[in-house]
């Protein structure tokens, strides 16, 4: 198989418009906006039982690849991560974001790896920044949720704000490129705040896809970091 391009951190900060948030009746015209804008784009996966919401499965991967030219994220929410990455490896992901808090995150992580993938490992709001200590050689990514995952649209979690910076130095302290992404409520203001405690990727959904225009809000939205 072959190995999915994915960007590395280059300290130009990554917008990633969330799949969840698009209009699946023209998936294609909901991500034209997203194009040369935006650094790669992130599908939200859902079980129903990790997180009380159901979403889809690797079979959105190849639709995602068809309406844009954007690396893919698949952000496994799911109780048994380990199940399915196989199967978004063979979909065309780039990178998996699996949870601390579900299955086995060590192993999950090894194989993500040993598939030739870019490997993210994500924390809930109230799970300790400790847990991601152990992966650390593994890693490419470290995602801070600003929400409790789940639901689209809910607002951003301030507090979270000081745990953005504390993975920062965890990150510098590692001597390692790993990108340090925050999902859940980021529009304008709360991105701008994300960057400033150290977010280099900042995944964008209901803000972006109800915009009125999708492009200029990217466009400003890059201009303010």
């Amino acid at each position: 198989m072959k190995t999915p391009f994915f960007p590395l951190p280059s300290g130009r900060p990554a917008l990633v418009p969330s799949v969840l948030a698009a209009d699946f009746t023209c998936l294609k015209g909901s991500l034209a906006p997203a194009g040369k804008l935006s650094d790669w784009v992130q599908v939200d996966v859902m079980d129903g039982h990790f997180v009380p919401n159901l979403s889809f499965g690797p079979g959105i991967v190849p639709s995602v690849a068809a309406a844009s030219s954007l690396p893919i994220d698949a952000h496994l929410m799911v109780e048994e991560p380990g199940r399915f990455l196989d199967a978004f490896a063979a979909a065309g992901s780039g990178l998996i974001t699996v949870h601390a808090e579900a299955g086995s995150p060590g192993a999950c992580l090894k194989k993500i790896k040993a598939l030739g993938l870019k490997a993210g490992l994500a924390l809930r709001p109230k799970t300790p920044l400790s847990k991601v200590l152990p992966y650390l050689p593994l890693l490419d990514l470290i995602l801070i949720m600003t929400v409790e995952p789940g639901f689209g649209g809910q607002a951003f979690l301030p507090e979270m704000l000081p745990r953005v910076a504390a993975a920062r130095k965890l990150i510098a302290a590692s001597g390692r490129g790993i990108w340090l992404q925050v999902d859940g409520g980021i529009n304008a203001r709360t991105a701008e705040a994300a960057a400033g405690a150290g977010a280099d990727s900042l995944v964008i959904g209901s803000a972006l896809f109800s915009a009125g225009d999708p492009a200029a809000f990217l466009r400003g939205l890059r201009k303010s970091l």
